[in-house]
């Protein structure tokens, strides 16, 4: 049976939501596996498990209500490829769900293993390497979401961005933030997978530069035209 599309508030807070869950998936994960080993491999294996499978669980969950963004640069490359029939309101409540949701995913994990809510990240990751491997790492997660749609399988989404993220934490630099929403929240946890403040405008940059690649290589692709939405899109996104 088809399902109505949600009312406008419902399908932000279904972002809230959702955002909110994966960064506290991310940072949370991020923090146990500290605990855990000093083996940076160990610690990386355990949470990019972690990260990918909550992430494809959160996008079959929410697919069905929001499309499952949790993440700016998918919610503006999905409003851009589908502007003629959609205006700005719903991609600008969109983005400022994830936003605060991400800030509140953080802070909800710190918590949950008893640590002050609110300290800022240390770890600086500005060179210009890790930027490079932000950019690549949009683009890849993008070029996923954009050509699931051309295709007409979006229903792939859980599995697909699951599998291209956790696999992106693994073979760019920067370990596949891939989200400006998600980069604002982990620089609230000092921690594994923190950011420092100073270097979210960079990393942010770099993921809206990977974001047009993707929309470019994607229309390298597959053209202009894309099939039909199915009833359910599952657009999402991380990370991380």
């Amino acid at each position: 049976m088809r399902m109505s599309p949600p009312a406008l508030p419902r399908r932000v807070a279904a972002e809230f939501i959702g955002t909110t869950a994966l960064v506290a998936v991310v940072v949370g994960s991020g923090i146990r596996a500290d605990s855990l080993s000093q083996d940076i491999g160990v610690r990386l294996i355990a949470n990019a498990a972690a990260s990918a499978l909550g992430l494809g669980l959160l996008i079959a969950l929410i697919g069905p209500l929001s499309g499952a963004h949790f993440n700016p640069v998918v919610t503006l490359s999905e409003w851009w490829s589908r502007r003629p029939e959609r205006g700005g309101r719903e991609a600008l409540a969109y983005i400022g769900a994830q936003l605060t949701g991400a800030v509140a995913g953080a802070l909800l994990a710190e918590a949950m293993f008893g640590r002050a809510p609110g300290a800022w990240a240390t770890e600086p990751r500005s060179a210009p390497h890790l930027l490079l491997g932000e950019a690549v790492a949009t683009a890849g997660l993008v070029l996923v979401v954009q050509g699931l749609r051309h295709i007409g399988r979006p229903g792939l989404a859980p599995v697909a961005v699951a599998g291209y993220i956790g696999a992106a934490i693994w073979f760019t630099s920067s370990g596949s933030f891939a989200n400006p929403a998600a980069t604002l929240g982990r620089s609230f946890s000092d921690s594994f997978t923190g950011i420092a403040p100073a270097s979210v405008p960079a990393f942010a940059a770099a993921q809206l530069l990977g974001m047009l690649l993707g929309m470019v290589l994607a229309g390298v692709l597959y053209g202009t035209d894309r099939a039909a939405d199915e009833p359910n899109p599952a657009a999402a996104r991380r990370t991380g």
